[in-house]
């Protein structure tokens, strides 16, 4: 008898060898299964869904700016009605999410069911809590863009058009969620973000109030980046680490600090890669294609080097 039955008459089911699929697909599972030591893992899904989390992310991102990009027929007057059902509609969403994440957490533990529904409560709660602040610090955001561009017409023309103002309302956003306890959902909020703009910023990352990022595309931040405030990026920069040291197992240590930290009001230009534990110094300017290695100082204007140089100035030495 088979063990799977196609339901669709569009499909003949000698077509296609069926059985040997499933069967091949099974033992590829349990094998994992088996590898990862979650055989026991019984019942439903047990992780949090893109997808669920991007609709609730949405809905929120609408209540953020309702007259930008809530829903077309919105008029000013029932503004407040709007945010209020639609935030509430977002945070029941998102707890469905931050539940299974929290369950998630806490598999192998004896944890009461109840004690783990009121973390999960506890931790929507205070998201929804800081969304004026994140509201604050996006419209920051915006304005940088606006004032750090000649080409744009209107901040609502950045809101509306800038990958990098996107990518940072999920990121404010994704930000929240990691430093209340819940990293997956937050890196699921920052990878949406990442595809929908090609700007890949860890939700871990910590950064200061008007910060813009130019064009956007190819832009990396690391999870444990510190930025201040009135930074400016430009496209294909990389804040990244250095080395990824190892344990005694010889698997890579987390959770170490790794990436650069940013001072205020410093820019950075196209392409260029900072890389480890270093600091840019307050006013200081990176040059594009540069590859940074070495502490800047405040004020300083690293460049690359003369083509009959050949080399790129590392020492973070003032011209």
């Amino acid at each position: 008898m088979p063990i799977y039955k196609c339901e669709s008459s569009s499909v003949n089911p000698q077509t296609f060898p069926l059985d040997e699929i499933v069967m091949g697909l099974r033992e590829a599972r349990f094998k994992w299964r088996a590898d990862q030591n979650r055989l026991k893992e019984m019942g439903g899904r047990h992780l949090p869904s893109p997808h669920t989390i991007n609709g609730a992310l949405e809905l929120v991102i609408g209540a953020l700016f309702p007259m930008r990009l809530g829903p077309n027929d919105l008029l000013q007057e029932n503004e407040d009605f709007y945010v209020g059902h639609t935030i509430g509609v977002a945070l029941n969403t998102l707890l469905t999410q931050v539940r299974l994440e929290v369950r998630h957490q806490h598999r192998n533990d004896v944890t009461d069911p109840a004690e783990l529904e009121e973390k999960a409560v506890g931790i929507v709660r205070e998201f929804a809590r800081k969304l004026p602040g994140v509201r604050s610090l996006l419209d920051t955001d915006v304005y940088a863009a606006y004032s750090g561009d000649p080409a744009a017409k209107s901040v609502d023309e950045v809101l509306l058009c800038y990958p990098g103002v996107l990518a940072m309302v999920y990121h404010r956003l994704a930000h929240c969620l990691y430093t209340l306890g819940v990293p997956l959902v937050a890196r699921i909020a920052a990878e949406l973000a990442h595809g929908q703009t090609g700007i890949d910023i860890h939700p871990g990352a910590q950064i200061g109030a008007g910060f813009f990022i130019d064009h956007g595309t190819g832009v990396v931040i690391g999870e444990t980046a510190i930025i201040g405030e009135r930074v400016r990026l430009y496209q294909n920069v990389t804040l990244g680490a250095k080395s990824f040291p190892t344990d005694s197992n010889g698997d890579l240590s987390k959770g170490i600090a790794r990436h650069p930290i940013v001072e205020d009001d410093v820019v950075i230009y196209a392409g260029a890669t900072v890389l480890g534990r270093v600091t840019i110094g307050k006013g200081a300017v990176v040059g594009g294609n540069v590859w940074l290695t070495h502490d800047v100082a405040p004020g300083c204007f690293v460049r690359q080097a003369s083509s009959s140089n050949k080399e790129a100035l590392f020492n973070g030495n003032c011209d």
